[in-house]
């Protein structure tokens, strides 16, 4: 089917520890406002319930027949058989639920079910940061273009995808790109969730300021301490965000290691930016100092701040020249720079991973025609 005539509709779900946000998607593009119910319920059977509802209530508000459903559930659980278990921020589920099989009794369509982090990277690798950043090559005049991403969500709890070529790294046990599981540089005996959460944020700068855990503000009102936009304790804010990014840095310098692409961070945390990316991208450069003394790159690639202007343009820059052919009065071009870059979601946390619940579910449906 033509791409750019596709009419089919998927409804997707961004299933929360907070909230269940519905939407319809089609052609890669949601269909607003969508739906948003709690996650907090008090019993499984409350949140089966609540899912149904949502599609009940975003099917109704269509005029056609969706072809699909697709979940995002913070995992990982058994996405290829769609069973839904032993999840941290979802509890009820432990011990196993087949949402997939309940809903395509209830609804009569394929139900596809895939890890919150995977698809926000597939949507970001399908419309959003990577073709950007591809847009940005072009126009600069340049060969060169990225297939290979690495999405990273910070937020309530910390996730991560891969994307190489168009196929998304599920993993033999739905467990790929589970960068939260990555060892913390700076408290080594926990994992990097600790330190590149919401809570972590607030802990800090309790910490940091001398005051209770419930007292510290949102990370929202933090940031903005940081920028010197509100008041409060602004060396505690920036330290907050500086052990984000040190952590961060380092758990991405680990992962890009075996991907060898762009990077995109996702999740409410992102979009306090401008207060993490520059030391981030400093540590995921920081050489190691090997046993004779001497310094070695920490990476096989320089990275670069894709959100910084400057940093973009020295991404962007052509550094290529030509080289002889051995034996022959032929010349060829050559680039010895390694680069790649860290930026922030285009299409939005919540968006990309719609757009990925459905660049996936279309995927599917099609390798079943075939």
């Amino acid at each position: 089917m033509d791409k750019q005539s596709d009419r089919r509709i998927v409804l997707t779900l961004d299933a929360g520890g907070t909230n269940f946000v519905f939407h319809a998607v089609r052609d890669s593009k949601v269909l607003d406002p969508g739906i948003t119910l709690s996650a907090r319920k008090n019993s499984l059977e409350q949140i089966l319930n609540t899912i149904i509802e949502g599609f009940d209530a975003l099917k109704n508000t269509l005029n056609i027949k969706p072809v699909a459903i697709s979940f995002a559930f913070p995992g990982p659980s058994d996405f290829h058989n769609g069973i839904i278990g032993d999840l941290q921020n979802l509890p009820l589920f432990r011990g196993g639920v087949a949402l997939k099989h309940m809903l395509e009794e209830h609804f009569g369509v394929p139900t596809f079910i895939s890890n919150d982090g995977d698809l926000f990277t597939y949507g970001e690798a399908k419309y959003g940061f990577l073709p950007k950043i591809n847009k940005e090559l072009e126009k600069a005049g340049r060969e060169k273009r990225y297939k290979n991403l690495l999405g990273i969500t910070l937020g309530t709890g910390t996730g991560g995808g891969i994307v190489c070529g168009d196929h998304l790294m599920i993993g033999d046990n739905s467990a790929g790109g589970e960068i939260n599981r990555i060892r913390n540089l700076m408290y080594n005996s926990t994992s990097i969730e600790d330190s590149c959460t919401i809570r972590a944020v607030q802990r800090i700068y309790a910490r940091e300021s001398g005051i209770e855990l419930k007292d510290s503000p949102e990370p929202k009102e933090i940031y903005q301490i940081g920028m010197g936009d509100l008041a409060g304790d602004k060396k505690a804010a920036k330290r907050a965000f500086t052990e984000l990014a040190i952590i961060c840095g380092e758990a991405a310098a680990n992962a890009i290691t075996l991907v060898d692409g762009l990077v995109v961070l996702g999740g409410g945390l992102s979009n306090a930016y401008p207060l993490f990316l520059k030391t981030m991208v400093e540590q995921m450069n920081r050489r190691f100092e090997t046993m004779n003394g001497y310094f070695l790159d920490r990476l096989e690639t320089e990275t670069y701040n894709l959100q910084d202007y400057k940093g973009l343009q020295e991404f962007l820059k052509d550094e290529s020249h030509t080289i002889s052919v051995p034996f022959s009065d032929q010349r060829i071009s050559y680039d010895p720079t390694k680069k790649i870059g860290v930026g922030v979601s285009v299409l939005g946390t919540s968006n990309a991973t719609s757009i990925g619940a459905y660049e996936y579910a279309i995927q599917q449906l099609d390798k079943r025609k075939e």
